[in-house]
């Protein structure tokens, strides 16, 4: 036996309010990390479809389009269609009752809270790519490559295309009407909007894109979309002038000839007449109209009107109105949701530049560093700090990005057996140290200068062979007074100093 239509119409109601306070005690929990604040949202999201859901069965209830509610009512208030007696109706009920119990012995019934209960705990599957990272950034690869592909595109780096996908005024209008550039528009669109239902679930997206659909139409037919002025119609680029050859500065066709075919071409197409044939045929016939009057020329020299062709043209124009309509909606609607991905594609940016200088094993590193301080997040306020990975600790008392201690080479350890076999951390430190007290005072113990000759010399012996070779290249090159100190005698004769002190004690000088 069904329930009766009042009887599930009760239960719909009862469903709906245990639904909205479920969703009220969700949302009094407050989310300790992003990931829990996204399976928050996500679990709301989906427990407001459901009373969506069921607010449709409500709605088709009332409608009672079939007339079972009115039926049902009136048989409630002792009135029945065949005219039957409403006691032996009642009865007739009651048995049905019965025997369906009696076929179905009722079990044991299941705690309605308990269901709800556990929807507290449910955790949805948010699909994400490994290059979005849990939602923080954009992977536009797919879109990237169709655009560096293409005939609108240009060629650039990854990093290049996420400062201009967003501005598709930048694209020449003559290379929208492309099925390229369409298909490319519509799966950016799509990307975007199912990027931005995955982040932010409990944002209501169509209110927002029936609101850019709004203003567009209003700016559309004022003509204040940016980019689409004359609505996109190709033609009302072309000049209401067409280009048409003064014949008074020709007196041959020879010299017609000199115009050029495609001047002839249009100025030909302008007076109607045929465009075809060679270029002197075309600068005979044009040189004809200089003095005769296209009223008296043959009709050989005109052109066959098209069939049905304003008609035709009429068609062509509204098709192209409406194609340039609907792509303009479509760059209207990408530049909403860029703008509110902002802070997303500034994130994204920053982290493709950052990955430039990283292998694809410290990306790995730093992905799995990333996910594990995204589970310490929620810890307890003890502050116990969770670092799995033993990073040095920043200003803020929190370990440094796991790029930047890749990028200081932070994991790089350097020994020096002068300062008492200390190790260094980092290129830098260890550059720093050779300036600094200890090693001063280990290069004074060895009774060697601390100069920039002894920089990047970190072991006691090579310090010492180089302070020996030093000292070596100094003898040789040292000044001996006694063999190259000069004296002159009164006749100008020039002496070393050990000469001239033999030559003046002999009394010869």
């Amino acid at each position: 036996m069904s329930s009766t239509l009042i009887e599930q119409t009760r239960s719909n109601h009862e469903e709906v309010e245990r639904l909205e306070r479920l969703i009220v005690k969700d949302l009094q929990t407050e989310p300790l990390s992003t990931r829990e604040r996204l399976v928050q949202g996500h679990r709301v999201r989906h427990i407001i479809e459901s009373i969506m859901h069921t607010t449709e069965k409500l709605v088709e209830t009332y409608e009672d389009k079939d007339g079972a509610r009115e039926d049902e009512i009136a048989a409630l208030g002792g009135q029945t269609a065949t005219g039957t007696n409403v006691f032996n109706a009642f009865y007739e009920r009651l048995k049905e009752i019965r025997e369906y119990h009696r076929r179905h012995p009722s079990g044991p019934l299941p705690d309605v809270n308990d269901d709800y209960e556990a929807r507290l705990k449910e955790e949805p599957v948010i699909a994400f790519s490994g290059e979005e990272g849990a939602g923080r950034y954009l992977d536009l690869h797919d879109l990237y490559n169709q655009y560096i592909n293409s005939k609108f595109g240009e060629r650039l780096e990854y990093s290049a295309y996420l400062d201009v996908f967003s501005q598709p005024d930048k694209i020449q209008r003559k290379l929208k009407f492309s099925r390229q550039y369409r298909k490319y528009m519509e799966a950016l669109l799509e990307y975007l909007i199912g990027f931005f239902k995955r982040t932010e679930p409990l944002r209501d997206l169509d209110r927002i894109l029936s609101k850019v659909e709004t203003d567009f139409e209003e700016q559309y037919a004022d003509g204040r979309v940016e980019g689409w002025e004359n609505h996109g119609q190709e033609n009302e680029l072309i000049p209401s002038q067409p280009t048409v050859i003064d014949l008074d500065y020709y007196t041959t066709v020879e010299e017609l000839i000199d115009v050029g075919p495609e001047k002839l071409k249009e100025a030909l197409g302008a007076l109607g007449l045929k465009v075809g044939g060679t270029l002197q045929q075309r600068a005979e016939r044009l040189f004809l109209t200089k003095h005769t009057p296209l009223e008296q020329l043959d009709k050989k020299h005109f052109a066959k009107p098209p069939h049905n062709g304003k008609q035709n043209g009429d068609a062509k124009a509204t098709q192209e109105s409406d194609s340039a309509k609907e792509i303009a909606l479509t760059e209207a609607k990408v530049k909403k949701l860029c703008n509110l991905l902002d802070e997303t594609i500034e994130r994204t940016k920053q982290n493709v530049v950052k990955k430039q200088a990283l292998t694809y094993e410290e990306m790995e590193e730093e992905r799995e560093g990333e996910e594990a301080n995204a589970e310490s997040e929620s810890d307890d306020e003890d502050g116990q700090i969770y670092n799995p990975l033993k990073l040095p600790m920043g200003w803020d008392g929190k370990p440094i990005p796991y790029w930047l201690y890749k990028l200081h080479g932070l994991g790089q350890e350097f020994k020096c057996d002068i300062c008492g076999n200390c190790s260094y951390w980092g290129r830098r430190a260890f550059e720093r140290h050779f300036k600094e007290t200890q090693h001063q005072h280990g290069m004074r113990c060895l009774g060697i200068p601390n100069t920039k000759n002894f920089n990047e010399i970190t072991s006691i012996e090579e310090a010492k062979e180089l302070w020996k070779r030093i000292q070596e290249r100094q003898g040789e090159n040292k000044w001996r007074p006694e063999l190259e100190e000069e004296y002159e005698d009164r006749e100008g004769n020039i002496y070393n100093k050990k000469t001239y002190s033999d030559l003046q004690r002999q009394g010869l000088i």
